[in-house]
């Protein structure tokens, strides 16, 4: 827990599920945290379930799909504090559907959070923690950021995209003194359960057909575990685990799982026209 103690991070998608159980977490090891979301009574909320227990904390609104707004908030919290030891770009969203009912507007609001909004964290923090000389940038990515998941095909594109981009610049960061993670988590309990946008699906029955799911608690604490030891990739949950050494050795018996999977869900959940 000392490495956090008085360590400065921001977090991204702080006002709820996995973002704001790494703002509380964060915080009972000692940081002090800036939220940045676009919910202002959530993020409020957080921020009072912080500060209340004595703890150190501010918020910013923030829309991470705009560079020039997330570039803004690093550059005032390093003006504040100094510098900048964590951030942590965990914004996301998902829509799930067949890809021939997305709209190009679906695509676009996907990538533009879970992939451009990664992007604008790491384009506004990564020069600054390479000047510095330390930092560690955590991605959060998804289960489907290794796994073919079909159904949510924008979201599976978005999640790839962090993995690869995590990947890569943890090797140019081990040049600088910059680490970088990226998270891949399975079935976690957050508002995206609600929130998420169905396109000819049954929500209910989707949400019924699910696996238990994960607090974002117990998630947040895998998280910090795995930043502490310096994970190329924190993998959260067993199942996880085991589908990523299945894509490994064999990719072909993946896919027909998966196919198997969104076969399953057609059949239970499609709504017809």
């Amino acid at each position: 827990m000392e490495i956090f103690t008085d360590r400065i991070a921001i977090v991204t998608g702080a006002a709820s599920g996995i973002g704001r159980a790494l703002a509380l977490e964060l915080a009972r090891r000692g940081a002090k945290v800036t939220l940045a979301d676009i919910n202002t009574g959530m993020l409020d909320e957080t921020l009072k379930s912080i500060t209340e227990t004595g703890h150190k904390a501010t918020m910013a609104i923030c829309d991470v799909t705009d560079f020039a707004a997330v570039k803004a908030l690093v550059e005032e919290t390093v003006a504040e504090n100094g510098r900048l030891d964590y951030i942590f770009n965990n914004a996301g969203t998902c829509i799930m559907g067949e890809a021939q009912n997305l709209s190009y507007d679906d695509w676009r609001r996907v990538l533009d959070l879970n992939l451009y909004g990664v992007v604008h964290g790491i384009a506004a923090a990564y020069p600054i923690m390479v000047r510095q000389g330390f930092g560690h940038i955590v991605n959060t990515s998804s289960f489907a950021g290794l796994m073919p998941v079909a159904g949510q095909v924008p979201y599976v594109t978005s999640k790839y995209g962090v993995v690869g981009l995590s990947n890569a610049l943890r090797i140019e960061g081990s040049l600088h003194g910059v680490k970088v993670s990226v998270v891949c988590q399975g079935m976690v309990k957050t508002p995206l359960y609600e929130t998420t946008k169905t396109l000819k699906l049954d929500r209910d029955r989707i949400i019924d057909m699910l696996p238990t799911a994960m607090p974002p608690e117990k998630c947040a604490r895998f998280i910090m575990d795995g930043v502490e030891n310096n994970k190329a990739i924190i993998l959260i949950s067993p199942i996880t685990k085991l589908f990523w050494i299945l894509q490994r050795l064999s990719p072909e018996l993946v896919r027909r799982i998966f196919k198997i999977m969104i076969q399953r869900v057609l059949r239970i959940a499609k709504i017809d026209d």
